[in-house]
């Protein structure tokens, strides 16, 4: 496995948006238009979800995830690390490789992106 990029300095491509449905959406068609289909699709089913449990619930945590992943695409350094370690994922082959040691760091780096980036978002 290639060693992991540096950590970088940030650079946002855009200033983080208001976790609201129309900000994040505003937000994920300038750094990911291609998932709005997908944006769409998993706010229908909060919402759904919201009125047939009667809670608010399902609709904030579709807020967080959403803000989350815009957290990611927009943060060029948080974007690299993750795309990076995805890349890994998606070319392990454990009866050709099995380096079982660049897929756990893959995975934890994951989870770190994953983590940064849902604490900058709730702040």
């Amino acid at each position: 496995m290639a060693p992991a990029p540096q950590h970088e300095t940030a650079h946002e491509l855009i200033p983080r948006p208001e976790r609201t449905a129309q900000a994040l959406r505003a937000a994920l068609a300038k750094v990911a238009p291609a998932r709005l289909e997908e944006m769409q699709a998993t706010m229908d089913a909060a919402f759904s979800q919201a009125i047939e449990e009667k809670s608010l619930t399902p609709i904030q945590a579709w807020l967080l995830v959403w803000a989350r992943d815009i957290e990611i695409a927009r943060r060029t350094d948080l974007r690299r690390r993750y795309q990076h370690a995805q890349d890994v994922l998606a070319t392990y082959d454990k009866h050709e490789h099995g380096d079982e040691g660049a897929v756990n760091r893959a995975l934890a780096e994951l989870s770190a992106v994953l983590d940064e980036a849902l604490q900058a978002v709730r702040g």
